[in-house]
């Protein structure tokens, strides 16, 4: 056991020193920062006083970034490893390929995270100059459901790297992820709407798709709302520990069957 737990941490940190390596996650880091730096000193309309909508604005590209970020790093844990053939002497070494496809995981979560991390800090820093508010607790659990929801997207996105093209898996992906936070939520009601296979589609749609909107408190945390029930929070963040244990058994499954 703890040898196990000694190669899923190397493997891990193997995958978030490669990620970095790439420099991928820099280009899109420096991008949000010169986005959202800027908008702490700006005043919409003119208006001192309007900084929700600065702040909608500010978390709005905050999902943008770590929707491109967590879809990025995910989708190409394994495709450059088959291409470049590096796979095989890590497999060579007795490691399994369950204990690789989790440790490479965890590598791309920690990666995205982190990423998400240094992101809800510079938001905070924004909000704290414009309102003097720093680190309130709807922020804090926004961020936490954030991590959440960054858990089911990598897990989501490298189950489709192991059984599509990386183009392929970033756009099936991408289409999922936006159609679930714009609609997820309206689903049912979409779903009475309709009559026949339509009904049938949306159902499916319904119970199969990932619920992405239950992690988006973004409305909260401009208006300065309450947080969130800790059995809800709780239960939000165990929906997305089962769906990833769901996407990771899939994928695990894939990997083993996939020849290399």
């Amino acid at each position: 056991m703890i040898l196990r737990l000694r190669q899923l941490a190397a493997l891990a940190m193997l995958a978030v020193l490669e990620l970095y390596r790439r420099k991928d996650l820099f280009v899109v880091f420096l991008l949000a920062m010169v986005i959202l730096l800027p908008l702490a000193f700006f005043e919409p309309f003119g208006v001192s006083g309007a900084s929700r909508y600065i702040n909608e604005l500010a978390l709005l590209l905050i999902w943008i970034f770590s929707i491109i970020i967590g879809l990025g790093v995910s989708a190409r844990l394994f495709p450059p490893e088959f291409e470049s053939r590096t796979i095989y002497p890590l497999l060579a070494k007795p490691v399994g390929r369950g204990t690789v496809l989790f440790g490479k995981y965890l590598g791309g979560l920690g990666a995205s995270v982190s990423a998400l991390l240094v992101f809800y800090l510079a938001y905070a820093l924004l909000a704290g100059v414009r309102q003097g508010a720093w680190f309130t607790p709807v922020l804090l659990q926004a961020f936490l459901l954030h991590v959440g929801f960054m858990t089911v997207l990598s897990s989501l996105a490298l189950l489709g790297s192991l059984v599509l093209t990386p183009s392929a898996t970033l756009t099936l992906c991408g289409l999922t992820t936006a159609g679930m936070l714009a609609f997820g939520q309206r689903l049912p009601a979409l779903a009475a709407a309709q009559t026949g296979p339509g009904r049938s589609v949306l159902l499916t749609i319904h119970w199969l798709a990932p619920h992405l909107e239950f992690f988006d408190m973004r409305q909260r945390v401009v208006h300065a709302w309450p947080c969130v029930d800790g059995w809800a929070c709780a239960a939000v963040l165990g929906y997305a520990a089962c769906y990833a244990a769901l996407c990771l058994a899939l994928a695990s499954r894939a990997f083993r069957r996939k020849r290399l």
